[in-house]
């Protein structure tokens, strides 16, 4: 595998930078509940089949008394349409009944509470800590999985090898928004089936590795 230069990395950044100055989660949110929620609503989903379901969801329960309340054959009919909803519909359940029961409602600012919450996983809890509260994880999703060794930004089979890899390369002053430049990348650009390199801002740096 080629990796990137340091010098490299800080130019692949400074072109995403100068791209897209302030990137932004695609997920809808009004507070880190409900962005707890809609993370855990997209495993394995696309942000704007999330986004569909929420809006109608938060109109009516937007916290986790208001979930509970619902129950979980409530939650149901507000999330069918996004895959595998009925585990995630008692993974919401089950988080809604912890955070209220150990956390007072709250949801937590520390990656192992958040992990100790039904249906959170690493990358679900860094999405959180990186976006509400700017802090500078890295969570490792599909696109970043497969892009990132591709580019020769990180090395890593798995996405805590990858995630630990990135963490360790690029510089602290990208940190905030680099997840998020990264993941639109994947999703717009870098593409699985058919990557658009004719028009990549990367396309002459990228080390172009093979999985």
């Amino acid at each position: 595998m080629n990796l990137l230069t340091d010098d490299e990395i800080i130019t692949v950044m400074e072109r995403f930078k100068a791209q897209n100055p302030e990137p932004k989660s695609e997920l809808e949110y009004s507070s880190p509940f409900t962005l707890l929620v809609a993370v855990v609503l997209s495993a394995q989903a696309t942000d704007k089949s999330v986004n569909i379901a929420t809006r109608k969801l938060y109109k009516v329960a937007d916290s986790p008394e208001k979930i509970l309340a619902l129950g979980e054959e409530g939650l149901i009919p507000y999330i069918q349409s996004i895959g595998l909803y009925k585990s995630k519909a008692r993974h919401v359940i089950g988080l809604c009944q912890k955070l209220l029961s150990d956390f007072a409602g709250v949801v937590p600012r520390d990656r192992e509470s958040l992990m100790s919450l039904p249906g959170v996983g690493r990358k679900t809890a860094n999405v959180v800590l990186n976006v509400v509260w700017g802090e500078h994880t890295m969570p490792v999703d599909t696109h970043l999985l497969r892009i990132c060794p591709k580019i020769g930004l990180a090395e890593g089979s798995t996405p805590q090898a990858v995630e630990e890899s990135l963490v360790a390369r690029i510089p602290d002053a990208y940190m905030q928004h680099a997840h998020h430049w990264l993941i639109l990348h994947g999703r717009y650009v870098c593409t699985a089936l058919a990557p658009k390199c004719n028009t990549c801002l990367l396309s002459d740096i990228c080390k172009h590795n093979e999985p």
